[in-house]
């Protein structure tokens, strides 16, 4: 991981009644889309569901901004991002835009390069 690399973690809350058909619709993700993500710039994605359909995302990447901007004009993630939106609770707007943005307050490789240790 490069020194501008950039951990960003998010969450979402999925309609419990659709949790099954939204586990579905990403195995496997189209790969078309798989794509857009990887030209975005993102790269290390995961998903993971929990109780109730609380969705945690996190990805990596050198620019956010850009990141965001290249899948805002991509017909591709519109197109998915639009399949997306009816499985979210209380969202408003498209689901890679509008989630909730969590703040990082660990990372283990952060902490052991500040004491002086080799974080390998």
């Amino acid at each position: 991981m490069s020194a501008q690399t950039t951990r960003v973690c998010f969450e979402l809350r999925v309609r419990p009644e659709l949790i099954d058909e939204y586990v579905a619709r990403h195995t496997p993700v189209p790969t078309e889309m798989l794509d857009e993500i990887a030209a975005a710039g993102r790269r290390n994605y995961s998903l993971f569901l929990g109780a109730h359909g609380r969705l945690i995302g996190y990805y990596e990447t050198d620019d956010d901004a850009a990141a965001q901007a290249y899948l805002a004009a991509s017909p591709i993630a519109a197109a998915w991002e639009a399949e997306m939106a009816p499985f979210f609770l209380g969202l408003e707007g498209r689901p890679d835009q509008a989630a909730t943005a969590l703040t990082e307050v660990f990372h283990l490789a952060d902490q052991l390069a500040y004491a002086g240790r080799n974080p390998s």
